[in-house]
């Protein structure tokens, strides 16, 4: 199975990756707008409900990606998944706090844009 860590590590960080710019953007295309809705929802059930249990902005996703990443060794990892990201892919160490208010807050503006274009538009 520790073969499989490295192959599972970068399919976490994609896919993660393509779920958080889903989560930011898909409700600009037309056809995506619904699944935005449901996706962004499901997000912020995790984070807000299942967060109760497990603690507050909780992911499945990332304790799923932490647990590969420690049993590949990774030591000191942030609290925050973005923070990670951010540090991984560009190398620039943000703090868990100011990651947390600008993910919550462009979450917060993306649902709002969903909610309008989906049953606020003009026809």
């Amino acid at each position: 199975m520790e073969a499989y860590y490295p192959v599972l590590d970068y399919f976490f960080l994609i896919f993660h990756f393509i779920l958080i710019l889903f989560n930011l953007f898909a409700w600009i295309w037309k056809p995506l707008r619904k699944a935005h809705l449901i996706v962004l929802g499901l997000t912020f059930a995790s984070w807000f409900i299942l967060g109760i249990w497990y603690g507050w902005g909780y992911c499945p996703l990332t304790d799923w990606h932490w647990t590969i990443l420690r049993e590949m060794g990774e030591v000191g990892l942030p609290g925050s998944y973005v923070t990670y990201l951010i540090d991984r892919l560009i190398g620039i160490r943000l703090s868990d706090t100011l990651t947390e208010v600008l993910t919550i807050g462009l979450a917060f503006i993306a649902l709002i844009i969903s909610i309008k274009v989906n049953f606020f538009h003009s026809k």
